[in-house]
């Protein structure tokens, strides 16, 4: 897996925080192996929604980026989503949770799960 040095998805330091926080209590913390998968696929309320989840097993079309020292693996379809968007996260009283700010998204629903270019 090749790591891309120009970097096209980016972690605010508030998620960066929590994601290590997650991967340690899912016992990966000291597992070089294990990255953060971010993926766009259709649904919610505008049309397309975000997924986060951990993983270790790379697929033949990654794209592999790093910030923060966190790993994150995308497939190609969905870079063309999330190029210069950043991961963030917030324990503010709208929620807490990730959310993404995505300089490419024409609209997102209220919930801030879901958007559309």
């Amino acid at each position: 897996m090749n790591i891309t040095t120009d970097n096209s998805i980016y972690i605010s330091d508030s998620a960066h925080a929590k994601v290590s926080q997650l991967l340690s209590e899912a016992g990966g913390g000291n597992d070089p192996s294990y990255f953060l998968r971010v993926s766009v696929v259709g649904g919610g309320c505008s049309g397309l929604s975000y997924k986060l989840d951990f993983d270790n097993v790379s697929k033949p079309m990654d794209q592999v980026f790093e910030d923060k020292g966190i790993k994150v693996v995308t497939d190609l379809k969905s870079l063309l989503y999330l190029v210069n968007t950043t991961l963030e996260y917030s324990e503010g009283l709208n929620g807490k949770g990730f959310y993404f700010n995505n300089p490419n998204a024409s609209r997102t629903c209220g919930c801030g799960e879901s958007f559309a270019v």
